[in-house]
């Protein structure tokens, strides 16, 4: 059974990989200030005519498999202006607390208007893998479908399931399967224009 699953793993990896290098990520000149606060920056240091000048690139933005890969953290930052929402077991209907808090991601979304959003679905250990990564996409076009409705032009918003797969709390506890369940954003680089 561990076989099945690790096989069934490695398949839908090798597929989110496949499809996300589809995708262009180039990094805008100068990102939005509210967008760079959201992912980590980097300093580089540039020596031009024996002159050393500093400047600071916008990094990547992190999606929870990109952290999974570099063995860090999957949980959304605490100073990401966009805030996970919560789901019930085997549930993809929204809440009323994360009506609010889409509400207020929603609001960030309007005054950050070239900013492009992933929203990611998650799901407790629970379930089969196949279950898990369809109850994941529907809990993330849930949130999506409801951003829509509070104005968010949909080409702005791409979603992704991970189901099970990338878990923030690896215990085996009603605590910890609820930090799981959940929909997660992830602001990705602007777009060039042509």
């Amino acid at each position: 059974m561990s076989y099945v699953r690790n096989l069934s793993l490695m398949i839908i990896l090798s597929g989110a990989l496949a499809f996300a290098g589809c995708s262009s990520t180039t990094t805008p000149d100068k990102p939005e200030p509210s967008v760079a606060a959201a992912t980590p920056a980097e300093t580089k240091k540039k020596v031009d005519s024996g002159k050393t000048t500093e400047s600071t690139t916008k990094a990547p933005p992190s999606s929870s498999l990109d952290a999974l890969q570099r063995g860090e953290s999957t949980a959304t930052p605490a100073s990401s202006p966009l805030k996970d929402v919560y789901f019930d077991f085997d549930r993809y209907d929204l809440r009323a607390d994360s009506r609010e808090i889409l509400k207020a991601n929603s609001a960030w979304l309007k005054a950050n208007p070239s900013a492009q959003v992933q929203i990611e679905g998650h799901c407790d250990e629970r379930g089969t893998t196949e279950y898990n990564v369809a109850l994941g996409s529907r809990r993330a076009e849930s949130v999506k479908d409801y951003l829509v409705t509070l104005g968010t032009p949909t080409d702005r918003l791409s979603t992704i399931s991970y189901g099970e797969e990338v878990p923030v709390c690896r215990e085996r506890t009603e605590e910890c399967w609820q930090k799981n369940r959940r929909a997660r954003f992830v602001v990705q680089p602007a777009r060039p224009t042509t």
